[in-house]
């Protein structure tokens, strides 16, 4: 049985992402990772399935709020780069902790 995924999701497939891409990436690779590891739940995830790429550049800019991913300086064409919390964190805890400032 396939789970969906939620915008939350999002965030720790960035990082999954940008892990396996050795630290950075662009926008298009992280997506084509994200695509190819968790394809079936973006299907199972309703309206997000529509919106997932629009929504992966919303869980980017919360990881860079949350220090987890570099800062690109305005620049929208910089490649995304994990900073050290990003390569350290818990995936399944930066899920639940977004997750659950949702339910506040």
């Amino acid at each position: 049985m396939t789970i969906a995924a939620d915008r939350h999701s999002l965030k720790g497939w960035v990082l999954e992402a940008l892990r396996q891409l050795g630290g950075s990436g662009s926008i298009v690779q992280v997506c084509q990772r994200v695509w190819q590891m968790h394809e079936a739940e973006l299907r199972a995830s309703g309206d997000l399935f529509y919106t997932w790429q629009y929504d992966i550049r919303w869980a980017a800019q919360h990881l860079r709020n949350e220090k987890y991913l570099k800062a690109v300086n305005g620049d929208r064409r910089s490649q995304w780069e994990l900073a050290e919390t990003g390569w350290t964190a818990n995936v399944s805890s930066v899920i639940a902790d977004g997750a659950a400032r949702k339910k506040k």
